[in-house]
């Protein structure tokens, strides 16, 4: 008696996003804390303060603002460069755990982009000198390149500062990042502000297991575009065995977690509004899950920023942004191609509970559709 293999699945376009927005939260909105959805998440990209707080909101049922600024000030989340190098709010947990893992990015990706203002200089030594101006307390970006370059005064101020960011584990401490307020970032070190060691032995099987239940299923090439990491493939070698595998239809490997959802690619989706820099639209290699080439060029800028954006059954359809003059508040949604009559009133009023939440202290508040380009 002959016995086959069961065949591996195959995962359409429609079937991979489902999976992304139903783990992302954007199915339905959840019942989380914004600690617990942060670490479900494994952070949020947050480059623009406010984004992060978006993000939570699109997500969560009775987000608060108030729910993020008290982990920042109590020092239960942080601000810091993580995954591809950019900032993330991360738990004070992640920050101490991821920060070891993606080091490396630091040390092989980004520190060797400086080489011709380091030349002759070496980044540890940078860091040392650093961590020695911490000692009084933490300091701001310019403080640091200043104080920096009175040792060597033949470097950029910004490369020292920038340096010693990316060599240590630098956060962002409040008012940074909390509502309402404002500030240039202020830098201290993870272990004295958390008061506690990283952790040097951190698991990168954990992280990608993570990632998966967050992103997948996904392909190794996503979990490094995801990271900014190089060489995963030994770590989910040696994880195969506790995943479930299927394929795209061009014939990639999709790893996975058992027992992660993966709902009928059917599933109706409301319009979406989705933050500026989410994690949504920039966590895989191959992003036609959720955003199409046309779309991607659409909204891409040549400094790197990522504005809002909005789903039309479960795919960027458009950008969307938030103009505020005196006491009045707009948001503008610039849409790809023409929308439909009930996705258009659907987002208009998406967009005026978005207004009310970002734009708090507004006043008066208008929603606005652009024509489509062409």
């Amino acid at each position: 008696m002959s016995t086959h293999a069961s065949p591996v699945p195959v995962l359409g376009r429609r079937a991979l996003n489902r999976a992304l927005l139903t783990r992302q939260l954007l199915l339905e909105k959840a019942g989380m804390t914004a600690l617990e959805a942060m670490e479900h998440l494994v952070g949020l990209q947050a480059q623009s303060p406010k984004a992060p707080y978006v993000g939570l909101w699109t997500r969560l049922r009775d987000f608060r603002h108030e729910e993020v600024s008290e982990l920042l000030t109590s020092r239960r989340a942080v601000r810091i460069a993580l995954m591809r190098g950019t900032v993330h709010l991360v738990s004070a947990r992640d920050c101490l755990t991821l920060r070891p893992l993606i080091q490396p990015l630091f040390d092989r990706g980004v520190l060797p982009t400086y080489g011709r203002d380091l030349a002759g200089l070496e980044p540890r030594e940078v860091a040392e000198a650093g961590m020695a101006l911490l000692a009084d307390g933490p300091r701001s970006a310019a403080e640091l390149g200043k104080l920096l370059r009175e040792r060597w005064p033949d470097r950029p101020p910004s490369v020292l500062a920038n340096v010693f960011r990316f060599a240590e584990a630098l956060v962002q401490t409040p008012p940074r990042g909390v509502w309402g307020a404002s500030g240039q970032p202020v830098y201290a070190h993870a272990e004295d502000w958390l008061g506690s060691p990283l952790d040097g032995g951190a698991s990168p099987h954990s992280m990608v297991l993570r990632y998966l239940a967050a992103f997948g299923p996904a392909t190794v090439q996503d979990i490094q575009t995801w990271s900014g990491l190089t060489q995963l493939r030994e770590i989910t070698e040696e994880l195969r065995p506790r995943l479930r595998t299927a394929r795209t239809e061009d014939g990639a490997e999709l790893l996975d977690v058992p027992g992660a959802p993966l709902p009928d690619p059917d599933t109706p989706v409301p319009p979406l509004l989705v933050a500026e820099f989410d994690n949504l639209i920039l966590s895989h290699a191959d992003r036609s899950r959720v955003i199409s080439d046309s779309a991607r060029k659409a909204i891409y800028t040549k400094n790197a920023q990522i504005p809002g954006t909005f789903l039309v059954d479960g795919f960027v359809h458009g950008k969307w942004k938030i103009t505020q003059q005196r006491r009045a508040a707009t948001l503008t949604l610039t849409p790809f191609s023409p929308l439909r009559e009930s996705d258009a009133e659907a987002l208009t009023a998406a967009g005026a509970e978005l207004l009310a939440f970002a734009a708090d202290r507004a006043e008066t508040f208008d929603v606005r559709i652009e024509q489509p380009p062409g």
